[in-house]
């Protein structure tokens, strides 16, 4: 693929280029996790990089997630940017306290004199009719830990762009990869991503960049607001709501924290009812704190209570029953329903 030429590839192979290019800019840029040398990683994300870059870059780790994390802090404190990958969401927390208690705050702590640019990829979310500690949607864990950066892409364009973004920032970023959403295609183009990277103060261009949310679609009767796996549910029951007369505005957040209220609040002032979706539970949810900065900054321009629809407060279920537990269409138009009837 050249940057003038845009191809056709799935999220895995986007994030996988996009790995490429960044570890063709930087040297220092290297890669760590369980079986992501030869094999590729269990979704084959990494595939190819151990042969191209060689193990001193492509490390296949012990199954020690703590001892990964705390690897990669040592390693970005002395001049490297390491990209590390928890080979499923429900095998981070043995690092919780390895991510919470030192790389979201060492650089507070020093004043600034430290910062720890660690990229920690971490396949999430379910559909995928895994085993139990499979299919977790921590996010709101890490969101409410100042000091990290939690992003997630929903298409391949944005995992292309996303990966280098979160690489080239000076900052720890969570990369929360919609494992269901793996094998979407899509057009990817290199071009934007590399002349913001290649400018003069593209580190920070890039970290702004990855932290503001998209207009997925226009409408102007409700926001529908989600990010990683639950965007293109959002833009299927956009298309069905349509049918039926009712105008969706779809949001893609991008980024969990920080939060881009911002552009859901702009969105919400022109529409009067916002639904908010994600796969997480609702219960103490990313859409929780969206909702308040909604209300708080909106009220008086709002028609409806701002709804969210996410998973239940109750451990993720069994594959056999995790399609009773995870947002569905039915249940994303029943609340465009609800404040539509406002």
């Amino acid at each position: 693929m050249t940057a003038t030429s845009p191809a056709t590839m799935t999220m895995a192979g986007a994030i996988n280029r996009g790995l490429r290019a960044a570890m063709e800019r930087d040297p220092k840029v290297l890669l760590m996790g369980e079986d992501i040398g030869q094999l590729g990683g269990v979704f084959r994300v990494t595939e190819g990089l151990w042969k191209d870059f060689g193990p001193d870059r492509v490390m296949d780790t012990p199954l020690a997630e703590s001892g990964i994390v705390g690897t990669a802090i040592g390693m970005a404190m002395r001049g490297y940017r390491p990209v590390i990958e928890i080979q499923f969401d429900g095998f981070i927390f043995p690092a919780y306290d390895q991510i919470t208690t030192q790389l979201a705050k060492m650089h507070y702590r020093s004043q600034g004199r430290i910062q720890l640019p660690v990229v920690i990829r971490v396949p999430f979310a379910g559909h995928i009719g895994a085993v139990e500690h499979h299919s977790e949607s921590p996010e709101a864990l890490f969101a409410h830990t100042a000091g990290l950066r939690v992003i997630s892409p929903a298409t391949p364009q944005d995992a292309f762009d996303m990966i280098q973004q979160a690489i080239a920032s000076p900052d720890p970023v969570l990369f929360l990869e919609p494992k269901a959403r793996y094998w979407d295609k899509g057009e990817v183009s290199e071009s934007r991503v590399k002349a913001q990277l290649d400018a003069p103060g593209g580190a920070s261009a890039a970290t702004a960049d990855m932290s503001r949310g998209r207009v997925a679609r226009q409408g102007k009767d409700v926001t529908l607001v989600a990010y990683g796996p639950t965007v293109r549910l959002a833009l299927q029951a956009a298309d069905v709501a349509a049918a039926e007369g009712t105008s969706i505005e779809v949001i893609d957040l991008r980024s969990i924290s920080p939060l881009d209220s911002d552009t859901v609040v702009r969105s919400a002032k022109r529409t009067g009812r916002v639904v908010i979706v994600h796969e997480a539970p609702s219960t103490y949810g990313p859409g929780a704190e969206l909702s308040a900065r909604v209300t708080e900054q909106a009220f008086f321009l709002l028609h409806a209570p701002v709804l969210r629809v996410g998973g239940f407060h109750t451990p993720y279920p069994g594959s056999k029953f995790e399609h009773e537990y995870l947002p569905n269409l039915d249940r994303v138009l029943d609340a465009v329903d609800r404040v539509m009837t406002h």
